[in-house]
């Protein structure tokens, strides 16, 4: 689990950042918050510009979209477990988030399947000592079915070490990723205790729990305990370099990240991360080396490629960011993947604000009207000025009309 808010008073742009950072480890559901938050602070400072907000809506929609298919996986083992109660409420969840309608139709399948299996709930005697202990045994086997679930999409050598950290570690994991931060902080301790461990995995959960309770510095202390004994794992040096990241400790971070053993060192995650701090440290045209040369290095990286984009981007060249979206846009395509829509509307969005009105990048906006129905009014305003600059009037009027029409 990441870091939830721990700072107030930050600048909108930092709360982007944070959000795309947790949308890269895939922690959808803290990118929206964090992408949320974003938003409302760039309505209070810019309101008038609909560019910036409608680019952070557009970060909030697909959050929501993989964090539904998140939700569905999770449903899915439930299912298989046959805790259909539990799988009937995540489901209900993804419905709210999503407005893909292959995935709707897929998630209403998965609750027919859960209703053909469901029983009407029993009537609970408070004097039934048998009943009192059925439900007891659920509850149980529930949260060891949850602690199993949340364990499967670690590494094998976290899975099999959470496995053998006892009761309190469960207790104090679980409580973790619900949020009850003070219970988790005290049954994570009891665990180290237990275990008589120092630098071990209870390190990173306990970290991430007195973060979240603003203990920075009993953080900072069990992060660089886990460094000391587990230098080879990126997993220490992350969560550090976001906590000083937090703090504006940006020598810092680079100093810690350059001490990695040299295997590590070269790895695309710490290349990330340096990258990253450079970036928020505004050192843009050290980021753009350090991508460019891991690009030569290593070769084609589509994160390594967004980051580098987005550096462009901040150097206010749009020529050469245009060329690495496109060229995101092109491998992708290549590979037969889907074309990210955020990629496809930075790209489309470069190219009008430099007077290039092609036909395909009328297309493009044509496609992200399908693909992002959220901004389909920012994209119909598009078209039209396209078809305008074309000498198309009809059209022009026609999606005009359509950017103002309210469902």
């Amino acid at each position: 689990m990441g870091f939830l808010k721990i700072f107030s008073g930050k600048d909108p742009e930092e709360y982007e950042k944070k959000g795309d950072s947790l949308f890269s480890e895939k922690k959808y559901g803290l990118a929206k918050i964090e992408y949320e938050t974003a938003l409302e602070k760039y309505k209070k400072r810019y309101p008038d510009n609909t560019d910036i907000k409608n680019t952070i809506q557009s970060k909030i929609t697909k959050s929501k979209e993989f964090l539904a298919l998140q939700h569905k996986k999770t449903a899915e083992e439930l299912i298989n477990s046959q805790l259909f109660d539990d799988a009937e409420e995540i489901i209900s969840l993804a419905l709210e988030l999503t407005r893909d309608p292959k995935l709707k139709i897929d998630l209403e399948e998965r609750l027919k399947e859960i209703h053909k299996h469901s029983t009407s709930e029993k009537i609970i005697d408070p004097y039934d000592h048998n009943t009192q202990f059925e439900e007891t045994e659920k509850q149980f086997y529930q949260e060891e079915e949850y602690f199993s679930a949340l364990c499967n999409s670690l590494p094998e050598e976290i899975q099999n070490a959470y496995q053998g950290y006892g009761e309190p570690f469960k207790v104090g994991y679980i409580a973790l990723n619900k949020g009850d931060f003070e219970l988790a902080e005290a049954k994570l301790y009891q665990a180290m205790e237990e275990n008589q461990l120092s630098g071990s995995f209870i390190n990173l959960e306990l970290a991430t729990a007195c973060l979240n309770l603003q203990k920075h510095e009993e953080a900072r202390v069990l992060l660089e305990d886990f460094i000391k004994k587990r230098p080879d794992l990126p997993h220490g040096y992350q969560l550090l370099c976001e906590l000083f990241l937090e703090q504006g400790e940006y020598d810092h971070a680079q100093e810690i990240l350059l001490s990695c053993p040299d295997e590590l060192v070269n790895s695309l995650s710490i290349q990330l991360l340096r990258g990253e701090i450079l970036f928020q440290a505004e050192r843009y045209q050290e980021a753009e080396s350090l991508y460019l040369e891991y690009l030569k290095s290593s070769g084609w990286d589509e994160s390594i490629a967004r980051s580098l984009a987005k550096t462009y981007e901040a150097l206010l060249e749009k020529e050469k960011a245009m060329d690495m979206y496109s060229e995101i846009m092109s491998q992708s395509k290549s590979c037969g993947n889907r074309i990210d829509p955020f990629i496809k509307r930075r790209f489309a969005d470069l190219c009008f604000e430099s007077k290039i009105a092609s036909k395909d990048i009328l297309e493009l906006y044509l496609s992200l009207v399908q693909e992002d129905p959220d901004n389909k009014d920012y994209y119909f305003e598009r078209i039209s000025q396209i078809y305008s600059a074309q000498g198309n009037e009809k059209e022009s009027r026609r999606y005009k009309a359509l950017s103002y029409k309210k469902e």
